[in-house]
C-alpha cells in the first residue's frame, strides 16, 4: 500500500480520475493511456537473463511501474537451451523497433546471446541488471537508444552503495509501556 500511495503521490500511478504519466519524476506530460503493446517501431526493453530472473525482473517493473509493461519483455534462458535458438527468438522479441536489452552477467549465456542477436539491429545491450538499473530504464524509456542506456547504467552504478547498520535518523526504540508512546512529536 505505501509503495503504491508513494507512486501515485509521483504520478506513477493514476489518480482516481487521473491518467498515469509515463515518466514521472521527469515531469513527463504523456499519458500512458492509448500506450497499447509494443508496434514493430516503437522502443522497447527487453530482459535476458538465467531462469527465472528476467520474469521476476519484468515482474518488480509491473509492481512499480504498471502503465509501462506493454513495453517489457522477459526472456529466461534455461540452462541446456540451444544458443542458435535462443538467438532467433530474441531477435523476433527485437523486431524492427528500438531495443534496450538489459542481461545478468557479462560473458555469460544470456549476454553472449543477446549481443550476437543485437548485431546490426538497433539495439543496446547492458549487463548486470539490477532493480534500480530497471526502473532507471522505465523511467527514461522515451529517450533516444544512446541516452537511454546510459541512464540505465548510471541508474545501475547509483543504486549500489553501502548502507548503514543503524536506524534511519538515528531514531530510538521506545517499548510499549513508555507513556511518551502517546505523543507526536515530529
Amino acid at each position: 500500500r505505501l509503495l503504491r500511495r508513494v507512486l501515485r503521490v509521483a504520478g506513477a500511478v493514476p489518480a482516481p480520475g487521473g491518467p498515469a504519466r509515463c515518466c514521472p519524476w521527469r515531469g513527463c506530460s504523456r499519458s500512458i493511456i492509448g500506450h497499447g503493446s509494443p508496434g514493430p517501431d516503437m522502443s522497447q526493453l527487453l530482459i535476458v537473463a538465467h531462469a527465472p530472473l528476467a520474469s521476476a525482473l519484468q515482474a518488480v517493473g509491473a509492481h512499480a511501474f504498471p502503465q509501462c509493461t506493454a513495453t517489457v519483455q522477459a526472456l529466461d534462458v534455461q540452462a541446456d537451451e540451444d544458443l542458435d535458438a535462443l538467438e532467433v527468438r530474441l531477435r523476433a522479441m527485437m523486431g524492427a523497433g528500438e531495443s534496450l536489452v538489459l542481461c545478468d552477467a557479462l560473458g555469460a549465456t544470456p549476454c553472449n546471446v543477446a549481443q550476437r542477436a543485437a548485431y546490426g539491429l538497433r539495439a543496446r545491450v547492458v549487463t548486470g541488471v539490477s532493480v534500480p538499473m530497471l526502473w532507471r530504464a522505465l523511467c527514461y524509456a522515451g529517450e533516444p537508444l544512446d541516452a537511454w542506456a546510459a541512464r540505465a547504467v548510471a541508474g545501475g552504478t547509483h543504486g549500489v552503495m553501502q548502507v548503514a547498520g543503524t536506524r534511519p535518523q538515528n531514531q530510538f526504540h521506545r517499548g510499549h509501556g513508555d507513556a511518551s508512546l502517546h505523543h507526536h512529536d515530529q
